[in-house]
């Protein structure tokens, strides 16, 4: 009897264990989200977690763009209709333009600076000028998203700020992405613009993949801690384009190789894609009914070294999740990101990213109408760098302004300019024109 208790005293701790591992297992699984599509045929080349619901933080940026694009579509907008930074505008949290109350901007501008800014300011203005007010443009939103077929997504503000109901998936994402890329061929500059210039201010992109990997063309980043690092990318090579979604991704520099990594296999360099079986469309994947996972703790808790935001990009090897001083790797939010990098090589042994190159010139951005840019435009064209004397008090208060999110990703979006169609896919070169005007003194809403 004795050996029997101990036997089953030793097999019920074994299951007991058996079933912490699968446990652990799965809230690890369920801990990051994967989508790797067709644009053409939303076919589904790899899904993990992607019916899931997730936090999309500013990637909801995309649905404001899309619900913007199609304002100007049905002509109740144009690219060059001004929008006006409000009081609720300017209150926004960072990351954000920093303009003061009162400026007006062009849709153009407007989406150029949400695109690759994400700025969360500029986002409210767009949503407040295409919808009259925030309510108006969720509901937009939410219109949008029934119409796609995004069952799993709820917008309750334009930038993607923490709030309980608004949620997202990879499933939703895909979906929205390829809506974007079918229906506004000529607004597909504004998802690869490398970066904006406003005055002396250089903004770059924080999608990594499109000055580091071959072929990348878009399209938006997110980042609240909630969530983790999220990212809806596309390449395109040999005229075939794939469309990678990353949801929950330890750190920027982690999320841009795993994107990197799926869209190196969809283009078969990986040699992996043609042996996974047929999975569908991205729209037959079945919504699995969840609460999204809140990663918190994981993503912002004392463990990492740097303050987490979308302004920093970790690299590497600390994003990997090394523990920080006086701490000890536990194998789970430290050594598993560990080992998770390890696994976003190539099968020779190399990481998928290049170096960062700078490929083509900041595209200027401006305040006020498309014919009338302010001041501060005027410097745009020559100076490059740290010649704050031409930009006077204006920009210096604007880059004050520019505190680093702690909880969000930047988000902002804008309306497209009142330009026939080629006009906007060219509008992120044609812009700096605009620069070579005169300013008129009555147009003082410049960012500060």
């Amino acid at each position: 009897m004795t050996v029997f208790n101990r036997f089953s005293r030793r097999a019920l701790i074994i299951a007991i264990a058996a079933a912490a591992l699968a446990t652990q297992a799965s809230g690890r699984a369920q801990a990051e989200a994967q989508l790797l599509i067709e644009a053409a045929t939303g076919k589904v080349l790899h899904a993990e977690n992607a019916n899931y619901p997730w936090y999309p933080a500013s990637v909801t940026k995309l649905m404001t763009a899309y619900t913007t694009l199609r304002a100007v579509k049905e002509q109740r907008i144009t690219f060059n209709t001004l929008l006006t930074m409000s009081r609720n505008a300017v209150a926004q949290q960072p990351t954000k333009m920093g303009f003061k109350l009162g400026t007006t901007l062009t849709v153009d501008n407007a989406l150029k600076m949400l695109m690759v800014k994400s700025a969360n300011d500029v986002a409210v203005a767009i949503a407040e000028g295409v919808g009259g007010s925030l309510d108006g443009f969720a509901d937009m939103m939410n219109a949008n998203a029934r119409r796609l077929g995004m069952s799993q997504s709820n917008f309750v503000n334009p930038n993607g700020l923490p709030a309980e109901n608004h949620v997202s998936s990879a499933r939703d994402l895909g979906i929205l992405a390829r809506a974007l890329i079918q229906e506004f061929p000529e607004a597909d500059s504004y998802w690869h613009i490398h970066s904006i210039r406003y005055g002396n201010r250089v903004m770059k992109n924080y999608n990594n993949l499109i000055d580091r990997y071959p072929g990348a063309d878009g399209m938006k980043t997110g980042f609240i801690c909630a969530s983790g690092y999220n990212v809806v990318a596309s390449a395109t090579r040999n005229g075939r384009r794939l469309i990678a979604v990353v949801l929950g991704a330890y750190s920027g520099a982690v999320r841009a190789q795993k994107a990197a990594q799926l869209l190196e296999r969809g283009f078969g360099s990986g040699g992996l894609s043609w042996l996974t079986p047929s999975l569908g469309t991205v729209d037959a994947l079945a919504p699995i009914d969840a609460q999204p996972p809140n990663l918190r703790e994981e993503m912002c808790g004392g463990h990492r070294r740097k303050p987490p935001s979308e302004d920093n990009q970790e690299e590497e090897t600390e994003a990997a999740g090394t523990p920080a001083e006086g701490e000890a790797g536990n194998g789970q939010a430290n050594g598993g990101q560990a080992f998770m990098l390890s696994n976003l090589k190539t099968a020779a042994g190399k990481f998928v990213l290049g170096p960062p190159v700078d490929t083509t010139p900041p595209v200027v951005v401006f305040t006020g109408p498309a014919d009338r840019p302010d001041t501060v435009a005027q410097t745009a064209g020559g100076g490059g760098g740290k010649k704050k004397k031409k930009v006077a008090a204006k920009p210096a208060a604007a880059k004050s302004s520019e505190a680093k999110p702690a909880d969000t990703k930047p988000s902002a979006e804008a309306k497209p300019a009142a330009a026939p169609k080629p006009a906007a896919a060219a509008k992120p070169t044609a812009t700096p024109k605009a620069a070579a005007k005169p300013a008129k003194p009555k147009v003082s809403s410049a960012a500060q």
